[in-house]
């Protein structure tokens, strides 16, 4: 009896330790415990979320609500998350303080029910390419593996920056952009055996690009 109680004792004690690890890993990984953020300049700040309600972001700066982008594609959640959601987001947005709620047609089926059941003119603004699962209100022409790169492109380390910029190689036929031409011609030898200036460009992401725009549409206008 005493050997069989001295494990209990020990069964008990590992699973408090497993407890208690499980939790330190959530706080210690950040991609468990956080959505994904960015700075968008400008006042605009970048949220994708990857879990619901846990990657929900609270207001971190004091003061006035700012612009959000919250980005939900690919997002999964039941109703009850989706719920949990909808409540934060007519919580949280304002016209003066809008959400630009980047989705797509494979965001959560729940999540998208719930969207087109807003009221109008609540500072809630969807942005993404249209489907049949996903009427947006501001609509992108984007193919499903663009989206997909641009995407997987964030979380794999390529600036935000770099997948705003729209053609940055496209020709101009000033005297400037020949110059720069003979230039580039000129090195060429040089930079060709460079891995970093052998870089694929990162996709381009439409969707945020746009939210992007319309921020600075907005702010441009004096609306926010």
């Amino acid at each position: 009896m005493t050997i069989v109680a001295d494990l209990r004792v020990t069964i008990g004690r590992c699973r408090a330790w497993l407890a208690v690890l499980a939790v330190a890993c959530a706080f210690l990984n950040p991609a468990l415990a956080v959505p994904l953020e960015r700075d968008l300049g400008q006042g605009l700040r970048y949220f994708r979320l990857k879990q619901l309600p846990s990657d929900l972001p609270g207001q971190s700066e004091p003061g006035p609500a700012m612009p959000w982008v919250v980005d939900v594609r690919y997002l999964p959640a039941d109703a009850e998350a989706a719920a949990t959601f909808d409540a934060w987001l007519r919580f949280r947005a304002t016209p003066r303080a809008p959400i630009f709620l980047v989705a797509n047609g494979e965001t959560s089926p729940a999540l998208l029910r719930l969207l087109a059941q807003r009221e109008t003119g609540a500072g809630i603004v969807l942005v993404g390419p249209r489907s049949r699962q996903f009427e947006p209100d501001i609509a992108v022409s984007v193919s499903s593996e663009q989206e997909q790169r641009a995407y997987a492109a964030l979380t794999d380390g390529v600036p935000v920056a770099a997948l705003l910029t729209d053609n940055p190689d496209k020709v101009r036929n000033d005297e400037a952009s020949l110059s720069r031409d003979r230039l580039a011609e000129a090195s060429a030898e040089a930079t060709s055996s460079d891995p970093v200036a052998n870089r694929p460009r990162p996709p381009l992401d439409v969707a945020l690009q746009r939210a992007v725009h319309l921020h600075r549409a907005l702010l441009a206008l004096r609306k926010i």
